[in-house]
């Protein structure tokens, strides 16, 4: 059986997620990367800042918005992705139909509990219809300026009874969220700033060409596929986690794939069946990644290049803050002091060639953003400390 040491596997990531040696593209590292996390929306500007020499905050936004080659959409996990537009089909068999269900499922519950409906999926066919006959009128439109515009997305619901965080609380974004994991609407053009999200929302066919629909079974293979190209070695379970499905799914899909079974370090992990060539060891790298990143939250099993800093650079709920690399492990992360300046926190000792090297990025950094300041949606322990 091929055996996969950590030192193969952190030189592996080095190349694959263009830390080591840098991509070209936007769209290169999206699609290779199947796709950036985007709930917080600062992350894939600076997930692409660190990967793509000389990128600039004005080339994502053409990628994004003038260009359309990549497009934000809800998928794996519930989360929000950019992703490449030309994957679309893929991502929505493979990932989003299932997140689609489940959220029509409780939202129309939710609903019918609050006395909005009697029949949850007539009022729910109703409210999306609405919002994309609205859409084909008027173009992209704010989630503000549809509530207001459309009767059909009124109504409220008390998500915690009795509890100070409950309260009533819209449907319509719920309603809207609905549509975006459809398929059916998309965030357009932001209103805000590159930190922030206000999306106006417009009706997918308006937007992009997204293609073809790809058979669930099909999708899943060749998604799980890309993803192991990229990730591999991982272990099924890392599968699972990443894609928010079962266990099933993702032994189906290494079935399809005819995937091989190595060893990491005692437990067992799986490759493409053309991807058992030895991995070059490189020269030295580091990188400084955003809160979220897909690099850092790419595995479940995380040890091999986390170490013992799970509880200094993950929060309570498994959310990554903002972190510093050497050579394929997390060696800290970063902040930035009272006048912007990022600041490298090392948890472990790096040698003088490494801490100088995350110096120079940290630096690079701070002139990069120009005075923005960052704000994790999820800050890690250490990057409040």
């Amino acid at each position: 059986m091929r055996t996969f040491t950590v030192a193969e596997r952190r030189a592996r990531l080095g190349r694959r997620h263009f830390l080591g040696i840098p991509a070209d593209s936007v769209d290169a590292v999206t699609g290779d990367l199947v796709g950036l996390h985007a709930t917080d929306p600062a992350t894939p500007y600076l997930s692409l800042w660190a990967r793509v020499p000389g990128v600039t905050v004005a080339d994502v936004d053409t990628a994004l918005y003038g260009r359309r080659s990549v497009v934000k959409h809800l998928a794996m996990r519930r989360t929000l992705w950019t992703v490449r537009t030309t994957d679309l089909p893929l991502i929505q068999s493979a990932a989003s139909d299932r997140v689609a269900d489940n959220e029509a499922r409780r939202l129309i519950a939710d609903a019918i509990k609050a006395g909005v409906c009697t029949d949850g999926d007539a009022w729910l066919d109703t409210a999306c219809s609405a919002v994309l006959r609205h859409l084909a009128d008027n173009g992209p439109t704010n989630a503000t300026d549809l509530r207001r515009a459309l009767p059909e997305l009124s109504g409220t619901y008390d998500p915690a009874p009795g509890k100070r965080w409950g309260g009533e609380t819209p449907l319509a974004p719920r309603i809207l969220t609905v549509l975006a994991v459809r398929g059916h609407i998309m965030r357009g053009p932001n209103d805000g700033k590159w930190t922030t999200s206000r999306p106006r929302w417009v009706a997918t066919t308006q937007w992009v060409s997204a293609g073809n629909t790809v058979d669930s079974e099909a999708a899943r293979a060749q998604l799980v596929g890309r993803w192991l190209r990229a990730f591999g070695p991982a272990t099924a379970t890392d599968i699972k986690w990443w894609f928010g499905n079962t266990l099933t799914w993702a032994r189906q899909a290494l079935r399809d794939l005819e995937a091989v079974e190595v060893d990491l370090d005692g437990t067992p992990g799986y490759v493409l069946p053309d991807d058992l060539e030895a991995e070059p060891q490189r020269g030295p790298w580091c990188a400084l990644l955003p809160g979220l990143d897909v690099t850092t939250m790419g595995w479940f099993d995380r040890d091999w290049y986390l170490g013992a800093h799970r509880h200094q650079v993950f929060d309570r709920n498994g959310n990554g803050g903002p972190t510093a690399w050497c050579d394929g492990r997390i060696v800290g992360g970063w902040v930035q002091d009272g006048h912007g300046r990022v600041q490298v926190r090392l948890l472990e000792e790096v040698g003088r060639d490494a801490h100088n090297a995350l110096q120079r990025r940290a630096d690079e950094l701070t002139a990069w953003l120009d005075g923005v300041r960052i704000s994790p949606r999820f800050p890690s322990p250490l990057s409040k400390g």
